[in-house]
């Protein structure tokens, strides 16, 4: 599989194209050379031959065709391995002189020009099978002359060059193959540690930067930008953290002395229209604590990062308490509310953020799932990971908007009408980082309207080994006011 991957890459793909056009380069070149060799070869034959039509034409000019047959029976005994051939006949094909007995098929309507044969029983050749190029042409008097060479070690080393030409081109085939692969893979390797970097960097941990070798190339240079992007991104965003959190900070105080004041007030007010106004005002001012401490949580929870205080917790229990304290709740909402915990889930963690985590899901889902509807909270242990895991049939999340939710004031546009402040899967999200978890949101039924929700937290189950991890949580800077009240933020995804 992993090498069906390499050979999809864009790296290969160029790679392979520049073996196409190597191996194109190498197979013309190859193909000029053979070419010219061969052509050499025939033509340093074809020239032997004429050089012996030449000087038989000067015998038989001079010595007429008693002088031509002498001196073709005389070529013929000074050449014992018959590289040269010969056949003079009369009109009837009679034999005059030669080394061959017959004319070669279609030799009658050569009419003076080349042919190409081979030396058989059927031309009266006494050794074995060679192949043979010669020219025919008419003698004064009816009498036909065919003059060869024996080009059986000519064709031979022709085959010797078109072989070493073949397996050539499959060498260079497979030489650039290979080059290409091995280029591809080392480009690939470079391309797959900025893309884990970056797919690890996108999952939350921003302080990770890409490695560079320190060689100044492409990559190199690719990765030093991108970091310089990165540090310049977690900056603006941890000034518009800062920002925040400051705001919520500063704000927190002044806004609990306003609701201890309207409380006073409250108490004080005989008028029954007034006493309801201030009431709603002391509503909408512990709604805005309520939101500000959230934020104030979740900035703690992410300047933390893994220093929480790490114990071995029983999943399962954790998750029962939770269930009993929103069992109630749900029954009030004639909710069907089940579960279904595996016994023996442990999970190394912080046993007050997860309880926070727990309650805040559960929350969400008995809020948002109408009434007569469903709930089903689940524990089980998958391979080497603990799943906590909360289905319902609510109104659901649509799907392009389950990558957003966990952003700070998101809210899904058919929950904006229902109380919340879009903070819960923040502060869901925060203590799952901790944990080491991955939450993944799916609809319950996807065939249904509306589809519900199905949230699942994947963390790694207790190994046995048991680590504690050292510091405890930091104090916000400046912050002299009391720790934010434990009960779960919910909101709306």
């Amino acid at each position: 599989m992993k090498l069906l991957s390499q050979l999809r890459t864009s790296s290969f793909q160029l790679a392979l194209l520049y073996m196409v056009v190597f191996a194109t380069s190498v197979f013309l070149l190859l193909a000029f050379i053979y070419w010219r060799t061969a052509g050499f070869m025939t033509a340093q034959t074809d020239e032997t031959i004429e050089a012996e039509i030449a000087g038989l034409a000067e015998q038989y000019r001079s010595r007429g065709v008693n002088g031509l047959i002498t001196i073709i029976r005389e070529r013929v005994a000074r050449d014992p391995n018959a590289k040269s051939i010969y056949l003079l006949t009369t009109e009837d094909s009679l034999k005059l002189a030669g080394n061959i007995e017959n004319w070669p098929e279609g030799s009658g309507s050569a009419g003076g020009g080349w042919i190409n044969f081979t030396l058989n029983p059927i031309v009266g050749w006494q050794g074995p099978e060679r192949l043979a190029r010669a020219r025919i042409f008419e003698v004064q008097g009816g009498l036909r002359l065919l003059v060869g060479r024996d080009v059986d070690d000519v064709t031979n080393l022709k085959r010797v060059i078109e072989t070493a030409i073949n397996w050539g081109m499959g060498i260079t085939l497979a030489l650039a193959l290979l080059g290409g692969f091995l280029m591809s893979r080392s480009t690939t390797r470079r391309i797959e540690v900025i893309n884990n970097t970056s797919r690890r960097i996108m999952n939350g941990h921003l302080s990770l930067r890409i490695p560079t070798r320190g060689t100044e190339d492409d990559f190199d240079q690719l990765a030093e930008n991108l970091n310089q992007m990165l540090d310049r991104i977690v900056y603006l965003m941890e000034g518009i953290r800062h920002v925040s959190d400051s705001i919520a900070h500063d704000l927190r105080t002044p806004l609990t002395r306003l609701r201890n004041q309207l409380e006073n007030t409250l108490i004080t007010v005989d008028n029954e229209e007034a006493r309801e106004h201030v009431g709603q005002a002391v509503a909408e001012a512990d709604q805005l604590l309520a939101t500000f401490n959230a934020l104030l949580r979740i900035a703690r929870l992410e300047t933390r990062g893994n220093s929480a205080n790490l114990t071995v917790v029983a999943l399962d229990e954790l998750v029962s308490d939770a269930c009993e304290l929103y069992e109630a709740l749900a029954e009030d909402k004639e909710q069907s509310f089940s579960q279904s915990l595996e016994a023996g889930v442990k999970i190394e963690g912080d046993r007050d953020l997860m309880f926070q985590m727990i309650s805040n899901l559960i929350d969400n889902a008995i809020k948002y799932t109408p009434e007569q509807g469903a709930i089903n909270v689940i524990v089980r242990k998958e391979g080497a990971g603990a799943v906590f895991e909360v289905q319902d049939s609510g109104i659901g999340i649509p799907d392009d908007e389950k990558d957003q939710v966990f952003q700070r004031f998101y809210r899904v546009g058919k929950s904006r009408s229902l109380p919340g402040n879009g903070l819960g899967l923040s502060l869901v999200s925060a203590v799952a980082e901790i944990h080491q978890g991955q939450i993944l949101l799916s609809d319950t039924n996807p065939d249904e309207v509306p589809p519900g929700l199905t949230v699942s937290v994947r963390m790694p189950a207790f190994t046995g080994v048991h680590k504690r991890i050292r510091a405890t949580e930091p104090e916000t800077p400046g912050d002299t006011s009391t720790t934010a009240s434990s009960t779960p933020e919910t909101s709306q995804p």
